[in-house]
């Protein structure tokens, strides 16, 4: 390469990582309208670390091994620990990790944020959720509206609340049921249930079927249902929530079956989290929520794209 070249190129990086600077600006007042939310509501802030012996072994979810470990994919292990020891309410923001994850809304590395409180389900924190979404709006002055792309999407409360079996019944081309048996449901959240969520108000798709409980809690309705939601806000699926399963043998079993799965695929296989399982039984009966902070930023600041608004992506390293 010429020096001419390479002078070119570090102009072109400068001018990228310039050209960031207001997208970074509303991201850490967003960070800062975060905590500043769940510390008035009396949460703790806590750190959990990121190296981690076993992470859960969800079947579409691959971490990422450093040595004779695991970044975690998320923190949720440790903390639930925690809620298990006796502390009722606490979040984290933090970093994740998961292999093979990049596109126009994933990144391999991201940054999360969690919260678990004691003593509610899923159901209080769809309106904890509103509350805290609509609180860190007004912090960074976006209101009770916002537009992203070509859509207005109003904030205003209560949001949108339809369940799963409903979206498919209303917006897809097979039922949920078909679905399922057909293996057509990634395909069909994708390309037909998705693109009809979070406009022009944020929308709560809610009460998955146990097969799709991973973590959570199953209600033994005349038709069971796991108790999990996620947040879609103008087609980016923003946030995902359960009321969270306590029974460690359940847990255990669901976790081998995944493993299972994931040999059958040819994927790596992880330690059981032990230390998790034995916490389990000594949990409350609780409620937790993941949400993707990139794409709430880049929601608030309208980018299509998640590179635009962290400040460095891989290719960028």
């Amino acid at each position: 390469m010429s020096p001419g070249s390479s002078s070119d190129s570090f102009l072109f990086e400068q001018r990228t990582l310039a050209s960031k600077k207001p997208h970074l600006r509303m991201r850490a007042k967003i960070i800062q309208g975060v905590r500043l939310f769940f510390i008035e509501k009396g949460y703790l802030e806590v750190e959990t670390p990121f190296l981690i012996p076993a992470p859960a072994p969800e079947l579409h979810i691959d971490a990422i091994s450093a040595g004779h470990a695991y970044l975690h994919t998320s923190p949720e292990l440790c903390m639930k620990r925690l809620l298990a020891a006796g502390y009722p309410g606490i979040f984290q923001v933090c970093r994740c990790f998961r292999k093979a994850e990049r596109g126009e809304a994933h990144l391999p590395e991201f940054t999360m944020l969690e919260w678990y409180r004691a003593g509610k389900n899923y159901l209080d924190l769809m309106d904890e959720c509103e509350e805290m979404v609509t609180h860190v709006c007004r912090c960074v002055g976006c209101g009770d509206k916002i537009r992203y792309g070509a859509r207005e999407i109003d904030l205003g409360r209560p949001w949108t609340r339809i369940s799963l079996k409903e979206a498919f019944h209303r917006y897809a081309s097979l039922s949920l049921e078909d679905a399922l048996d057909r293996d057509r449901f990634d395909e069909m959240m994708v390309t037909e249930i998705e693109p009809n969520l979070g406009h022009p108000k944020p929308t709560f798709l809610y009460d998955y079927p146990p097969s799709l409980a991973a973590l959570s809690k199953v209600r033994k309705d005349e038709a069971p249902v796991a108790e999990r939601f996620e947040l879609h806000i103008a087609g980016l699926e923003l946030a995902n929530a359960f009321s969270e399963l306590t029974d460690p043998q359940e847990q255990e079993a669901r976790f081998r079956k995944d493993l299972d799965q994931r040999r059958l695929l040819g994927k790596s296989t992880y330690p059981l989290p032990e230390k998790f399982l034995k916490a389990l039984s000594h949990m409350p009966q609780s409620a937790g929520i993941a949400l993707g902070l990139d794409r709430l930023v880049m929601l608030l600041c309208d980018r299509q794209r998640i590179d635009d608004v962290v400040a460095f992506t891989p290719e960028e390293l």
